[in-house]
C-alpha cells in the first residue's frame, strides 16, 4: 500500500496516536503535521498499521472472494501492488485496473476481517470446492520448464546423495534442469517419520519435491512429473486437503518464487517460426475441394437436396480443418533430436505455452498456423466457404471481409452479455438470499438419487465427484460383500467417494437441500459440506447468496469471453456411436427390423443401447434414435471403441416395418404435396405442403399405407393396426406410388434443423429460461400416464391423440397438437408416463406435475450443468439446488378439506403445512396440495418479506398490495434487515441475535416471577396487580433490546 494512501486512510488513528505521544495538542495541529509530513508522522503511522488488515475490493464484486482483508506493508510510489496468486479471484490483471482499500475500524470488524476475509483464509472457491489460489501465466510456465525431461543431457544416470549436492552440480554445468538423475531425498513413512528414499527424477522436480511439506499423503510422486497448470490446481489441492492452511500458503508462495524465477531464466519467447504451418495442409485442402464439388455435382443431378449439399459440405470442411489442426499439432509437439550431441532439440515455445496452461488454446493455435476454418454469418448460420488461410500466412481479402463478422459479433455480445449476465445475478441472489442455515439436522429421510452424469457413453462427471462432501441418506453397502462403506447421515469425504466408486456402485441417495424439512432456511446435514473451508457448513451460513454469486459469476465470465475464438464454427454432428467400455450389447426395450442388407433398424422412439460387463453390471448406456442402424448384433461382445450404431444426423427417416405396396394417402398434388423442382438440376422430388391453408385440405391426412400384392392392407405385427404412416409438413418422399418395398426401406425423410453454432449466447438465455421457468418455444409433449396411443378425430389445424390406459380403459387422456409437427410416436405404441409425444426441450412444470419435485430438481440440474460444462465451468450441484428449492416455495391447493383456504389458491409451503397442522389437532379434514414451480423473478416478487419485494422491482405494485392486504415483515431474510438497518441475520449477526433471544427469555421470566410474587402478596387488589403485570411487561419487552438481563452473556449489551 502506498503510504501517501495509508496516510490518508489513518488519518484519525494517526492525529490520536500523534497527541497521546504528545507531540500536538489539538487536532489543527495534528492536522498540519500530517500535511507537513514530518518525520515522527511516519513513524507513528507504521505504528498504527501494524497489525490492522485493511479490505481491498475490485468491481465489479461477483462473488465473494471480490472482497478480501490484507495486512498492508508500506511503499514508497502510487500504486497497491497487490499478490499475483490473488489475481484470479478478483479476475484482476495489471493493465491499470483499479482497487478500493477499506479500512475497518471497530476491534469486531478487524476480528471479522483477520478471521472471515484474509487472503490466506480464502483458498478454496466456494462454487466448487477447488483450489482458487492457482498459479497462472508466467509461473505455470517456469514450472512446466523446469519440469520437462530430456533425453541425452549432460550428467544422465548420475546419483546424488541430496539438493545440496544437485545445486552444486547444476552451478558448474555437470547437469542441466532436464536430466535423468537418481537422487535421494528425505520423506516421510505412513507413520510419519522420517525416512530418505531414491527416486528417479530431474533436477528441476527435485526442487518443486523439496518444497512439498512433508507428510505421507503428499507423496513426491505428485511432482515428479510434466507439471501443467491443472496438475499444479490438484498437488495444491492435496497439500490443502492433508496439511492444512498454513503449509499450503507457504507452500504456494514459494512454488510461486520458483515459477516466477525459472520463467525468466528459461527465455521462454513467442517467434514467428515457432507457429509451423503443416505440410500436408495443401493436401488435406485439395482433397476437400474435390469433395466439395462432387457434392456440388450430386445437387446438380439431383440426388440430394440443397439443404443436404449444405449439410454435407459443412461437414467435409470442419473435418478439414479440425485434420489440418491435428497435422499442426503433432508437428509442433513432436521433439527433434539435435545431430551433434544426440541431445533432444529445444520443445517449440509456442506449444509449451498451451500445453501447460499457461495462455493460448489449441483453438487459437489453430487459426495460427492451422486455417481458421468456417465462419458464421451474422444470423447464425454457417458460411459455406472456409477461410483457409492462417494468420501467419495472411488472409486474402474476400476471407477478411468474412471474418469481420465474428469478430464484430464478439464484440457486440460482449457489450450486451455483461448487462443480462449482471441482471441474471441480480434476481438470483434476490429469489436465495433468505436461505441461511438454521439447525443442524432436519432428520428427514428424504433424499434425492444421484448417478454418474454420462452422455454419448463418455463420463462426463464420475459419481465421486458429485457425492462429496454431502450427506448420504440410507446405509451405502457393498454390492458383492456387503461391507458397509458409508453409515445413514454421513458426510463423504475423499476417502469414502473413492472406496465408493472402486466399488462399484452405479447410485447413491443422499440428503439434498431441497427435501430439507427445516420449516425456516435448511439445516446443515441437507447442505452438506461449506466448499470454500472444506468442513460441514456452519449455522448462519449464508448458502443462498453463495449459491447465487457461485451460479452468476461464470455467466458474466463467458459472456465477457465470447470472441476469443473469434465466430469460427463448430459443428460435425455427432452420427455414430462408439463403445467407451468393453462388454455385451444390450437393447432395453427391443423394437427393430432387419433390413435388405441384414442390418438390424431401431424402430423404437427411445431406445437405449447398454455395455454389459462380466458381472452383469451395466457400464455404459446410449440414447439412440429412431432409425439407428446397428452394426453389432445384439448380445455380441464389443471392444472398446468399436462402432456400434450409425445414423443419419440431418434427416429423421420414416421406415416401413414390413413387406408391401406403398399407396399414397391424400397426398394430393398441389394440395398436400408438390414437386419441388430445383432450379439448377431440374429433377424434381415430391415433398408434403402445409395442406390446411389450401381451401379443400382441412381434412386431409397425408400418408403412405403398405398393401399386399391383393390390395388388402397390411397388418403391423401387433395385428389389428394397417400399415399406415402419417406424413409431416416438409417431409421428402423417397418412393413412388405404387413401389414395392422391403421390410426397413425408408418411405420418406424429415430434414432435421441445419446445424446452428453453439456459443454462450445460447448458453445465458437458456439459463435464465430454465430458472425462470419459461415453457420453451415448440416444447416436447409428454404423456401424463402409461398407455396406448390412439389418434381421434382431427380438429381444423390440431391434431387430437388419446392415450388409453391399460388396466382402465375408459381412462383416456387428450393431448392437441398442431398438425404438420412430426409426432415421435405410432398409432398403437405403447408409451410410459413422462415419456415425450412430440420432441423438443420439455417444459419444466409438466415435468413438475407429471414425475414429481425428484425428477424435476435432476432436469433442471442437468440442463443447466450442460451450459456450464460446455464452457468448461464446474459448478457444484447444490448451488443450483438451492435455487430450485426457492423456486418451490408455493403450493396450489387442490382440494381445500376442512380448511379456510380456498381451491387454486396459491400458498406458502410453511403457511401450508402450519394450517394443516391446525386442522389435524382439531381432527378436521387437512387440505391437500400440490408443489407450484415459479420463476425466480415472479419468486422473488412472492416472498413471505415486503420490503424484500419493493427492494427488487415492481415497488410500488408491492407497496400498495402490502398496505391493502395489512402485511407484517418479519424481519427475516438478510435484504430486509440491511434496509431497516440492523444486523443481517447471518453469520456473526446470527449469533448475536441467539443471544439477545436468550436474554429476552430471561427477562420474562423475571419479570413473570415479579408479577407472580406482587399477585401473592396483595391478593385483595387482584385488579391492581395484574394491571402492574401487564405495565411492567410492556415496558420491559420494550427495552429488550439493550436489556441488561446477566452481564455475563457476551455481546447481550
Amino acid at each position: 500500500l502506498p503510504k501517501k494512501m495509508a496516510l490518508e486512510l489513518f488519518k484519525p488513528f494517526i492525529y490520536a496516536q500523534l497527541e497521546a505521544r504528545g507531540l500536538s495538542t489539538t487536532v489543527k495541529q495534528a492536522k498540519k503535521l500530517v500535511e507537513k509530513e514530518r518525520p515522527e508522522v511516519w513513524d507513528v503511522l507504521d505504528q498504527v498499521i501494524r497489525e490492522h488488515p485493511v479490505m481491498l475490493n475490485r468491481a465489479p464484486t461477483l462473488h465473494r472472494l471480490g472482497i478480501q482483508a490484507f495486512e498492508p506493508v508500506l511503499i514508497e510510489g502510487k500504486a497497491i501492488q497487490l499478490h499475483p496468486l490473488v489475481c484470479a479471484a478478483f479476475n484482476a490483471d495489471f493493465d491499470g485496473d483499479q482497487m478500493a482499500v477499506h479500512v475497518p475500524l471497530s476491534l469486531e470488524s478487524q476480528l471479522e476481517a483477520r478471521v472471515l476475509m484474509m487472503s490466506t483464509n480464502n483458498i478454496l472457491r466456494p462454487s466448487d470446492g477447488k483450489p482458487i489460489i492457482v498459479p497462472s501465466q508466467d509461473i505455470v510456465l517456469g514450472l512446466y520448464y523446469i519440469t520437462l525431461e530430456k533425453n541425452n543431457e549432460p550428467g544422465e544416470g548420475r546419483v546424488f546423495a541430496n539438493l545440496g549436492e544437485i545445486e552444486h552440480a547444476l552451478s558448474q554445468g555437470g547437469i542441466t534442469l532436464h536430466s535423468k538423475i537418481i537422487a535421494r531425498r528425505n520423506s516421510v513413512d505412513p507413520e510419519g517419520n522420517p525416512i530418505l528414499e531414491r527416486v528417479e527424477t530431474t533436477p528441476g522436480r527435485m526442487m518443486i519435491g523439496d518444497l512439498l511439506p512433508r507428510h505421507p499423503q503428499v507423496p513426491f510422486s505428485l511432482v515428479n512429473r510434466l507439471l501443467t497448470k491443472r496438475d499444479i490446481s490438484h498437488v495444491i489441492d492435496v497439500v490443502y486437503r492433508h496439511t492444512g492452511q498454513k503449509e499450503t500458503v507457504i507452500f504456494c508462495d514459494r512454488i510461486m518464487a520458483l515459477g516466477f524465477r525459472n520463467a525468466f531464466r528459461a527465455g521462454i519467447s513467442f517467434g514467428k517460426d515457432d507457429m509451423v504451418v503443416p505440410e500436408a495442409k495443401v493436401r488435406m485442402v485439395e482433397e476437400t475441394r474435390t469433395l466439395a464439388k462432387e457434392y456440388e455435382q450430386q445437387y446438380i443431378d439431383g440426388l440430394i437436396t440443397q439443404q443436404e449439399k449444405y449439410n454435407k459440405v459443412i461437414d467435409a470442411w470442419s473435418k478439414c480443418t479440425d485434420q489440418v489442426a491435428d497435422e499442426m499439432m503433432d508437428e509442433i509437439s513432436s521433439v527433434g533430436v539435435v545431430s551433434e550431441t544426440g541431445r533432444d532439440a529445444e520443445i517449440n515455445s509456442i506449444y509449451m505455452m498451451a500445453h501447460s496452461g499457461a495462455r493460448g488454446s489449441a483453438a487459437q493455435m489453430k487459426q495460427l498456423a492451422g486455417m481458421r476454418g468456417l465462419m458464421a454469418k451474422p444470423s447464425g448460420e454457417i458460411i459455406e466457404t472456409p477461410i483457409i488461410s492462417n494468420f501467419k500466412e495472411g488472409l486474402t481479402v474476400l476471407e477478411y471481409f468474412n471474418s469481420t463478422h465474428g469478430a464484430r459479433k464478439g464484440l457486440a455480445d460482449t457489450a450486451l452479455k455483461t448487462a443480462n449476465s449482471g441482471y441474471l445475478t441480480r434476481r438470483l441472489v434476490d429469489v436465495a438470499q433468505d436461505c441461511i442455515i438454521k439447525e443442524e439436522d432436519c432428520g428427514t429421510d428424504r433424499g434425492l438419487t444421484v448417478a454418474a452424469v454420462v452422455e454419448g457413453g463418455e463420463v462426463l462427471e464420475p459419481l465421486g465427484d458429485r457425492i462429496l462432501g454431502r450427506t448420504t441418506c440410507e446405509d451405502v453397502l457393498h454390492p458383492i460383500s456387503d461391507e458397509l462403506l458409508a453409515a445413514k447421515g454421513e458426510m463423504i469425504d475423499e476417502a469414502m467417494a473413492e472406496r465408493i466408486v472402486e466399488a462399484d456402485i452405479q447410485s447413491v441417495r443422499i440428503r439434498s437441500v431441497l427435501t430439507c424439512e427445516s420449516k425456516t432456511g435448511v439445516c446443515a446435514s441437507c447442505y452438506g459440506r461449506d466448499l470454500a473451508r472444506g468442513t460441514p457448513v456452519n449455522i448462519g451460513e449464508a448458502v443462498g447468496v453463495i449459491a447465487a454469486q457461485s451460479i452468476g459469476e461464470p455467466g458474466t465470465q463467458l459472456t465477457m469471453r465470447t470472441f476469443h475464438i473469434g465466430g469460427t464454427a463448430q459443428v460435425a454432428e455427432q452420427s455414430f456411436i462408439e463403445a467407451s467400455q468393453e462388454g455385451t450389447l444390450q437393447i432395453q426395450d427391443k423394437n427393430t427390423v432387419v433390413d435388405r442388407t441384414g442390418k438390424e433398424v431401431i424402430l423404437g422412439r427411445n431406445n437405449v443401447l447398454s455395455i454389459i460387463d462380466a458381472k452383469g453390471l451395466e457400464r455404459a448406456n446410449y440414447k439412440v434414435p429412431y432409425g439407428t442402424r446397428l452394426l453389432v448384433a445384439e448380445g455380441a461382445s464389443v471392444k472398446k471403441g468399436t462402432r456400434i450404431c450409425e445414423w443419419d444426423p440431418y434427416t429423421l427417416p420414416i421406415i416401413t416395418e414390413k413387406a408391401g405396396i406403398v399407396k399414397f394417402i391424400d397426398l394430393v398434388n398441389g394440395v398436400s404435396m408438390r414437386d419441388l423442382a430445383d432450379d439448377t438440376t431440374g429433377i424434381t422430388n415430391k415433398i408434403v405442403v402445409d395442406w390446411r391453408s389450401a381451401p379443400k385440405g382441412a381434412d386431409l391426412k397425408p400418408a403412405m399405407a403398405l398393401v399386399d400384392a391383393k390390395g388388402e392392407p397390411v397388418k403391423l405385427r401387433s395385428g389389428e393396426l394397417d400399415a399406415r404412416y402419417l406424413l409431416s409438413v416438409d417431409a421428402i418422399l423417397s418412393v413412388e406410388d405404387g413401389a414395392e418395398v422391403e421390410a426397413g426401406d425408408v418411405l420418406a425423410r424429415i430434414p432435421r434443423e441445419s446445424a446452428k453454432t453453439r456459443d454462450i449466447t445460447g448458453g445465458l438465455p437458456r439459463v435464465a429460461e430454465l430458472f425462470e421457468a419459461r415453457r420453451p418455444k415448440d416444447h416436447a409433449v409428454l404423456a401424463e400416464s402409461d398407455g396406448i396411443v390412439k389418434f381421434g378425430r382431427d380438429y381444423k389445424n390440431k391434431r387430437r391423440i388419446i392415450v388409453e390406459s391399460q388396466e382402465d380403459p375408459d381412462q383416456v387422456t387428450e393431448y392437441l397438437i398442431p398438425k404438420g409437427k412430426h409426432l415421435s410416436v405410432q398409432e398403437g405404441d405403447f408409451i410410459r408416463k413422462g415419456e415425450y409425444l412430440l420432441d423438443g426441450n420439455p417444459a419444466p412444470h409438466d415435468i413438475l406435475a407429471i414425475l414429481g419435485v425428484e425428477e424435476l430438481a435432476n432436469y433442471l440440474v442437468q440442463e443447466i450443468q450442460e451450459v456450464y460444462r460446455l464452457q468448461g465451468v464446474p459448478i457444484n450441484d447444490k448451488h443450483i439446488e438451492v435455487i430450485v428449492r426457492q423456486m418451490l416455495q408455493k403450493v396450489e391447493v387442490t382440494d381445500p378439506g376442512e380448511t379456510s383456504l380456498l381451491k387454486g389458491e396459491q400458498i406458502d409451503r410453511i403457511e401450508f403445512d402450519e394450517i394443516n397442522e391446525k386442522t389435524e389437532a382439531e381432527g378436521r379434514k387437512p387440505a391437500v396440495g400440490s408443489p407450484v414451480l415459479l420463476g425466480i423473478t415472479k419468486a422473488s416478487l412472492q416472498t413471505r418479506s415486503f420490503i424484500s419485494a419493493a427492494s427488487f422491482q415492481e415497488t410500488t405494485r408491492v407497496l400498495t398490495e402490502a398496505a391493502v392486504s395489512g402485511k407484517v415483515d418479519y424481519l427475516a431474510g438478510l435484504k430486509e434487515n440491511v434496509i431497516v438497518g440492523r444486523l443481517i441475520p447471518a453469520g456473526t449477526g446470527s449469533v448475536y441475535n441467539e443471544f439477545k433471544a436468550v436474554a429476552t427469555e430471561r427477562d420474562n421470566v423475571i419479570i413473570g416471577e415479579r408479577a407472580a410474587a406482587a399477585a401473592l402478596s396483595a391478593p385483595e387488589t387482584q385488579a391492581f396487580a395484574d394491571a402492574e403485570a401487564v405495565f411492567g411487561d410492556s415496558g420491559s419487552s420494550g427495552s429488550s433490546d439493550d436489556s441488561d438481563a446477566d452481564p455475563t452473556l457476551p455481546d447481550a449489551e
